[in-house]
């Protein structure tokens, strides 16, 4: 796999000013998240520490495509995150992973 064609994108969902709303939104949101590792965009989804947010691990699109995405998630919708959206060209990586981002050469 060439890394350098290779972008990974990490996706930081954090609580915004309706956060208490979060209850309400929250099975529109898990269905958001399903549907992205469903459809393979996203390789996995999570709580970040001390209740902060979440974060999202995406690959395999581009980031016009993911901004579109994120901007569909009922939490960011409805203001109960805001995303913070960063690109990563891998320069290395752990033997296995190209095969999750879609790859089909040796790992760096």
């Amino acid at each position: 796999m060439n890394l350098h064609s290779t972008t990974v994108f990490i996706v930081f969902l954090r609580f915004g000013p309706n956060r208490a709303q979060a209850g309400q939104w929250m099975a529109g949101h898990k269905q958001w998240i399903q549907d992205g590792i469903a459809d393979g965009s996203f390789l996995l989804a999570g709580s970040l520490d001390q209740a902060q947010g979440g974060l999202v691990i995406a690959a395999g699109t581009d980031a016009a495509a993911l901004h579109a995405r994120v901007a569909q998630d009922p939490f960011v919708v409805h203001g109960v995150v805001t995303a913070d959206i960063h690109a990563v060209a891998p320069s290395l990586m752990a033997q296995g992973l190209s095969a999750l981002l879609g790859g089909s050469g040796r790992d760096a």
